[in-house]
């Protein structure tokens, strides 16, 4: 096959991309505009592999995207470039309305022209895999999970844009043909992750004996799946899911902030003992806002169609994230030293200051 990767350079885009070549021996174009998340690095293992392929640049480049559709002549669009920090969007909502939204729409129309060329037995093989989140469902309470028919109700401006998104996607099918599939995925972990979100950043904190920051009570609930599993899910959807359907990616593995934070002291305790229990790093921080309180997926649905099952259980999963990020400090210092120190984002000046 050959596959047109869009965020091939982010976290979940390299993991994806790695698997395609290595594992599964398609040709793929990784097309990335390399932001701030954006790692050539974290393709160190398929750099150079004749199977392999990058082109710098951006889905709101309708020409561009043109030129790679029509020079790489893919089988496939798996679409996963997006904004994807919470944190950041409720500072800077309008990069994400330009990437997830206007991104989105540019990257489908390309695809519709590309598609619509193709000759007959092409155009039936040729599959769009849109990559989201669960984020655009909103908050459960204590019980309940999401499910594919769950109505939309996004909380912040990450997951509104992800949520228009989907709906634009969901649109070309049904108005054009075009051969979408919409997956939606709980929280991703594991090696390569830019250390801005919550494993991560919990790790290089307690590895350098510095404060470790949990939202509000740390009670707020996640469904965590290992990148890898999430990789395989994806292209298990690409070449099997049916167009026009949605399928919810998900790990069965809920667990609340706090118990990660602390899951990750123990390990790190083990593994790189230090002066004093890393417990003592907890700090309870301002919440954020609009933070939703619990994802929970239910991926039933694509473990009875499609015969997909998560192979990484929480405690292993974690366990070799935080090896690998032992082993592997030629990754993670540069965006320590550089992009990323750690530094708290998204909060909100009260209205009084505003005033």
């Amino acid at each position: 096959m050959r596959i047109l990767v869009t965020g091939g350079a982010g976290f979940i885009g390299s993991a994806l991309c790695r698997r395609l070549v290595k594992d599964v021996g398609a040709k793929v174009l990784n097309v990335d505009k390399l932001n701030y998340a954006g790692n050539l690095a974290s393709l160190r293992d398929v750099d150079g592999d004749p199977n392999y392929h990058f082109l710098k640049a951006d889905i709101c480049d309708r020409a561009a995207m043109d030129a790679a559709f029509a020079e790489f002549q893919p089988d496939g669009v798996m679409h996963l470039a997006a904004e994807s920090h919470v944190d950041r969007s409720i500072n800077g909502a309008g990069e994400f309305v330009a990437t997830n939204v206007v991104g989105t729409f540019t990257l489908l129309e390309a695809a519709r022209e590309y598609w619509m060329k193709l000759d007959a037995s092409m155009r039936n093989r040729f599959r769009f895999l849109h990559v989201s989140t669960d984020e655009v469902y909103g908050s459960l309470g204590s019980e309940g999970f999401f499910q594919e028919t769950t109505p939309y109700d996004p909380s912040s401006p990450y997951s509104a844009t992800k949520a228009a998104a989907d709906h634009l996607a969901s649109a070309w099918h049904r108005t054009y043909g075009l051969p979408v599939v919409i997956s939606n995925c709980s929280n991703n972990y594991g090696p390569y992750h830019f250390p801005e979100k919550l494993i991560p950043l919990i790790i290089l904190n307690a590895l350098h004996d510095k404060p470790l920051p949990v939202y509000g009570d740390g009670a707020n609930v996640r469904d965590w799946l290992f990148v890898d599993d999430h990789a395989r899910a994806l292209f298990t959807i690409l070449t099997r899911g049916r167009v026009g359907e949605k399928y919810n990616v998900g790990g069965r593995n809920e667990r609340r902030n706090i118990d990660i934070v602390r899951r990750i002291c123990k390990i790190l305790d083990h593994l790189a003992p230090s002066s004093a229990p890393r417990e003592r790093l907890i700090a309870f921080v301002l919440d954020r806002p609009g933070h939703d309180q619990r994802y929970a997926i239910d991926a039933g649905k694509l473990e009875a169609e499609l015969g997909w099952r998560a192979e990484e259980t929480f405690e292993t999963g974690i366990e070799k994230t935080v090896a690998w990020y032992l082993a592997n400090e030629w990754w993670w210092r540069p965006l320590r030293e550089k992009l990323y120190s750690g530094e708290r984002l998204g909060l909100i000046k009260a209205v009084e200051d505003v005033r």
